[in-house]
């Protein structure tokens, strides 16, 4: 079995598209790994590992109700990816805006 490089930064992390849909059903709300399972097309040993590495990046802690370990996103580290995504935010409003512009020209 090959050893896999383990993610570094937040961007690897969040680019992997089951991490993602991890993040995004504990938007809504905390959930146990077994609920993340029933929730998406991976068995609980692969839900385990995007969690383990979704915690380690300081993306979710986890709560322990009975024998049930309940995750919960933490945001706060996707602020280094907003902060960053912030000038191509301006980027795409002044195009839309110029393009706007053209087609009330154009009427």
């Amino acid at each position: 079995m090959q050893n896999q490089r383990k993610p570094t930064n937040l961007f690897e992390i969040i680019a992997e598209t089951n991490r993602r849909h991890i993040i995004d059903l504990l938007r809504t709300r905390p959930r146990s790994v077994g609920e993340i399972v029933e929730r998406s097309q991976l068995s609980q040993p692969g839900v385990s590992k995007h969690l383990r590495i979704l915690r380690e990046a300081g993306l979710v802690t986890t709560s322990k109700e009975s024998q049930k370990h309940i995750y919960h996103l933490r945001a706060e580290p996707l602020k280094e990816i907003d902060h960053w995504l912030e000038p191509y935010r301006q980027y795409w409003s002044d195009r839309l805006d110029a393009l706007e512009e053209f087609l009330d020209e154009e009427e």
